[in-house]
């Protein structure tokens, strides 16, 4: 490990322990002292049901199941939307609404890494297309990646890359009123330094991050996690996490912890990814959750 690498990793962890330690400049405003953590469920936790060409649910079907659980909102991933026209989101949101389940956020794909420029003028205008939709849904953030480092590429050019996407991306952001969130999802940002180093450039309120506890595949994931939560905008929280790639239970209170000591602001939504039937699990981890929560 690099001496740079190891201070932001020291830091980080002084901060996990320490409530009010910046790790860094914080480019989130906070609205207040005390961190305001909100309870959402992420579609992606059934998957396997929300195909949209052989699922047995659809979103509606979702947003059902949400309801008889202790949520403030649920998260609809933008893979298993049926449709995308005006009036699907609008009867999506209607009924979201009528269920007191608001839609957190909009999780997407992307890929702002790749050479062609073609190719990633389609991956920018797609973000731009799925933020105006989140906002037709009364989202307030689309999850966004950065994407992976290509054969014979370097890890600067792409960076270069990914951060002129998001100068592009932002300024429809900002002006729908809403967010992107950029993913630790492995690829180029599988490090919290490397996440930030996409991240901080970016000078715009409409960039934070999408804090997503089980993704980080380094020794101290906990420590990662607490390095990127002065930047994040929504938190997706699994029950599993990788430490040097060995799988284990997560830590939910210290999870919990971690958020609330950064002042966190914003959604945590539970994705669910273990071998657990969900409709069986979810409801558990739900209401485990909400009790840490509070």
């Amino acid at each position: 490990m690099s001496p740079t690498r190891r201070d932001f990793l020291r830091t980080a962890a002084v901060a996990a322990a320490s409530p009010g330690v910046a790790v860094a400049i914080d480019p989130i405003r906070r609205p207040g002292p005390v961190a305001d953590l909100k309870l959402s469920l992420a579609a992606y936790s059934f998957r396997q049901f929300l195909d949209v060409k052989k699922g047995s649910m659809t979103l509606f079907d979702f947003i059902d199941f949400a309801a008889d659980l202790p949520l403030d909102a649920v998260e609809l991933t933008s893979y298993y939307f049926a449709d995308t026209s005006d009036a699907y989101l609008a009867k999506l949101r209607e009924h979201a609404e009528r269920r007191r389940r608001p839609i957190s956020g909009v999780p997407i794909r992307s890929e702002f890494t790749l050479r062609d420029d073609t190719a990633r003028a389609r991956e920018v205008q797609h973000a731009k297309d799925w933020t105006a939709r989140a906002a037709r849904l009364g989202a307030r953030t689309v999850r966004i990646f950065a994407g992976n480092l290509g054969k014979n590429d370097t890890l600067a050019d792409a960076q270069r890359r990914v951060v002129d996407c998001l100068n592009e991306c932002c300024p429809v952001a900002e002006r729908l009123g809403g967010q992107l969130a950029l993913e630790n999802h492995g690829g180029i940002t599988d490090t919290a330094e490397h996440l930030l180093d996409l991240v901080r450039p970016v000078r715009s309120q409409a960039l934070g991050v999408n804090i997503d506890t089980g993704n980080f595949r380094t020794a101290d994931p906990y420590r990662e996690i607490a390095a990127i939560v002065p930047y994040g905008v929504v938190a997706q929280v699994k029950t599993e996490m990788f430490p040097n790639g060995r799988r284990e239970d997560a830590d939910l209170a210290r999870v919990v912890r971690i958020l609330k000591d950064g002042n966190f602001h914003g959604y945590v939504a539970l994705e669910y990814e273990a071998a657990e039937d969900p409709k069986v699990a979810v409801p558990r981890v739900v209401r485990e959750l909400r009790r840490l929560i509070g």
